[in-house]
């Protein structure tokens, strides 16, 4: 019976946190299209709202750790699900993904994600949509701002493994900006696929950053170490067996 309650109650947060983006995007949408800074409040408010919703409504609470980058860096993040990216866009100022290309064209937030300054990856020609956004930090053309990528490339589940690819160090070479690691739990509680929020503490912790002028291997050897050592840690916090 509870477990039908916490699905039902699952049910209602994930209908009333798409039906709040639609009442956010009426309302910003034409601000934004005048003033940048305004499709940022909009997705600040919509990502605190999601937080605050997911606190009452299904029990889980979310908290941010560590010291927020408010400078333009590379946040490169343990990512297990939409939570991770919607807590760490709610805490960073001026928040920008590099994102699947396909994205752009998803209602609402392909516009927003494009207004803010977003890059479109198409996953089969990464190496080049690198490329094309160093070009646009070295010329000026690309926004100030935290610039978030998933070294794994894709959404891991609470304690799955996958690889990390290149693109991160080469990136936080290139840009010549530090890099801030950031490890999460949310996977625990709220998971890749299906309906069922759980109730806990989720967690986006930003570690301490990796100033410029590391050495290309060494860079990801300490980057993966970090994030995947805070991460099983924060895993294991929630009742996780991870790293064992």
């Amino acid at each position: 019976m509870r477990h039908a309650i916490q699905w039902l109650c699952s049910l209602v947060f994930i209908v009333q946190m798409y039906l709040m983006m639609a009442v956010l995007a009426v309302f910003f949408t034409p601000l934004a299209i005048v003033k940048r800074d305004y499709a940022f409040s909009a997705i600040h408010t919509y990502c605190r709202w999601v937080r605050w919703t997911a606190g009452w409504m299904v029990g889980l609470r979310t908290e941010i750790r560590g010291e927020v980058p408010m400078d333009e860096v590379v946040i490169a993040s343990k990512h297990q699900s939409f939570l991770d990216i919607i807590m760490i866009t709610s805490a960073v100022p001026r928040p920008k993904f590099i994102m699947k290309k396909q994205l752009k064209w998803a209602p609402i937030l392909g516009y927003y994600a494009l207004r803010i300054g977003c890059v479109p990856v198409d996953r089969g020609k990464r190496g080049a949509a690198i490329k094309q956004m160093l070009a646009d930090v070295k010329s000026g053309t690309a926004l100030p701002g935290q610039l978030i990528i998933f070294p794994q490339g894709t959404r891991v589940g609470a304690g799955e493994t996958k690889p990390y690819k290149i693109g991160t160090g080469v990136l936080y070479r290139e840009t010549g900006q530090p890099c801030v690691p950031a490890s999460t739990n949310v996977g625990v509680f709220w998971k890749r696929h299906g309906i069922m929020r759980y109730p806990g503490l989720a967690v986006v912790e930003f570690h301490p950053r990796i100033e410029p002028g590391m050495e290309l291997n060494e860079f990801m050897k300490r980057l993966e170490e970090t994030v995947e050592s805070g991460s099983n840690a924060l895993m294991r916090e929630a009742g996780l067996k991870v790293g064992e």
